[in-house]
């Protein structure tokens, strides 16, 4: 095996015994040999297309595929066997219709049989061999994983009945790129980069728009930190659409209903709100479950990603559905949770009432937009000095307490806005209020970067300025896939001055370090003062 591509790489370079984050050689060999089947369905799926012939729902199974090789989503090598034949299979039914012919490369890849031949053929199709010049092969892994990210929006935004042809038609030739027979130099690379971000940003205003256009816009919403006296059910990842289902299937059973790491700002969106068992808040980021879930009386259910290896204390308690899988774990299938509410009934559950702490959500761009002539006003009196994004992925690599710090050293007169998991290292901070105005705004979860950027896009139009022209600041954190996504979004909107940590991504050669550097001025982070200083003056 060999995988670098997320922020925890092994020694910052690539893993090649296990996966850091616990994927197993044969699970990252197995991955390995899915994207290169889908190598070989997009580029039949452009030449079927150029011929007329486009088959119904293929887009959207690419893209849950895609997103099933993404870091801490599926572990389970029996998911994947069954996935690579049933797209060589899509594959040739295609071909068949379409009247092609392939010879060799991925569109005529034929699987071994079982798992242990098809990870003896992954050996010949994984990142290093991409292409044998460093900088292209470079490109070529930041578009791949760029597409993870895409491919993890489009699948969230198409179950909620929000598609676009033309985000699926980008999977494919970014799959088909350095397969299809194009010769591409590294401008051509480049521009492949930014017209991924630029597809992101269409799939993420389609994922906003399934999410509002189905649950309501999101509003300021004060969620306990506690737990109430019942049966309880710990709700993990990102789906909205399954938090919703479960919520309708514990309708008066007494079951509560909690949500972990990104499902926190779900409390905001009016259509849940109106479960009354759906209560509170438990725990932070995901990479504190070990430590968390042990404490947690109730079962657990994973949605889409964010899973760790179970301990056995609690493995028995723990659920997944969609695309999440682990070795072990029952998996519920078509959204019919009534194991996962057995197995809750059977647990004792919180014993007794214990509000504890609240926390604000609800902070998208509806809402913030909603004030922003006071946040105008407030910029121009004076009030409020500079805004600053701090927000990404966490991780539990060493470096990333500096975002706590940085939040914590902000000067009074500056406003935080957050996003995805990357806040819960100062989510539950007492920051205040700056004329009645939050001074730490939670936009939601990485799926809503969506409103990060319209909000700064509403706030350069109301200053008729761009939007590097304004008193805003971007310090993100990245660990996974969906941050490179939105990172070459916010590239292809021109955005420059990104600070990026814990660590620079090790499958950035260091001449395209070199072009984002001289071209967007993308920044390592240093120290919480260090950067304030550099940036506040």
């Amino acid at each position: 095996m060999f995988c670098n591509q997320c922020e925890q790489t092994a020694k910052g370079t690539g893993c090649t015994a296990m996966g850091v984050c616990g994927k197993q050689p044969e699970v990252s060999d197995l991955q390995d040999a899915t994207v290169y089947a889908l190598r070989g369905l997009a580029i039949a799926a452009q030449d079927a297309a150029a011929k007329g012939v486009r088959e119904q729902g293929m887009g959207h199974y690419t893209a849950a595929r895609l997103f099933s090789t993404l870091t801490n989503v599926n572990f389970d090598p029996d998911r994947f066997v069954p996935w690579v034949h049933e797209i060589t299979a899509m594959r040739d039914d295609l071909v068949r219709k379409a009247g092609l012919s392939y010879t060799s490369g991925p569109a005529a890849f034929v699987p071994g049989a079982d798992a242990a031949a098809i990870v003896r053929q992954a050996a010949e199709h994984g990142t290093l061999t991409l292409a044998p010049d460093e900088d292209i092969r470079s490109c070529m892994q930041i578009l791949l994983y760029g597409m993870k990210g895409v491919a993890a929006y489009a699948d969230h935004a198409a179950i909620l009945g929000q598609e676009d042809n033309a985000v699926y038609d980008f999977l494919y030739k970014g799959l088909a790129a350095g397969f299809d027979g194009k010769a591409r130099d590294l401008n051509d690379w480049v521009g492949l980069l930014l017209e991924c971000g630029n597809v992101n940003l269409r799939t993420m205003e389609l994922l906003d728009a399934g999410n509002t256009g189905t649950y309501g816009h999101p509003v300021p919403t004060e969620v306990p930190l506690g737990h109430r006296k019942g049966k309880a059910i710990l709700v993990s990842g990102h789906d909205l659409r399954d938090l919703h289902e479960l919520l309708k299937q514990t309708e008066g059973t007494g079951i509560n209903i909690y949500t972990h790491g990104e499902m926190l700002p779900c409390h905001g969106y009016p259509e849940l709100k109106k479960f009354p068992h759906f209560y509170g808040h438990f725990g932070t980021a995901w990479q504190n479950q070990h430590k968390e879930f042990p404490q947690f009386p109730g079962a657990i259910l994973f949605t889409t990603n964010c899973i760790q290896k179970p301990q056995a204390s609690y493995q028995d308690n723990v659920f997944t559905t969609g695309l999440v899988g682990w070795p072990g774990l029952t998996h519920c299938e078509n959204r019919d949770f009534s194991a996962v509410i057995k197995r809750a009934q059977e647990l004792p559950g919180f014993t007794e009432d214990a509000p504890g702490k609240t926390v604000m959500t609800g902070f998208g761009h509806n809402a913030v937009l909603g004030v922003a002539g006071a946040v105008v006003d407030a910029v121009k009196s004076g009030a409020i000095r500079h805004f600053f994004l701090v927000g990404g992925c966490d991780g539990a690599k060493p470096g990333r307490n500096y975002y706590t710090e940085f939040v914590e050293k902000a000067p009074a007169d500056t406003v935080i806005l957050t996003l995805a998991c990357g806040k819960f290292r100062f989510f539950d901070k007492e920051l205040g209020t700056i004329g009645g105005i939050p001074r730490l705004l939670d936009v939601g979860q990485c799926n809503d970067a969506y409103s990060a950027i319209q909000i700064a896009v509403a706030l350069a139009k109301a200053f008729d300025c761009g939007v590097n022209d304004l008193p805003l600041s971007l310090v993100l954190s990245w660990y996974e896939q969906k941050a490179v996504a939105i990172l070459l979004t916010l590239l292809a909107l021109g955005i420059k001055d990104i600070r990026l940590g814990p660590s620079l991504p090790a499958f950035v050669s260091p001449n395209v370090l070199n072009f984002l550097v001289e071209n967007y001025n993308i920044k390592p982070i240093s120290t919480a003062e260090e950067d304030l200083k550099a940036i506040l003056g």
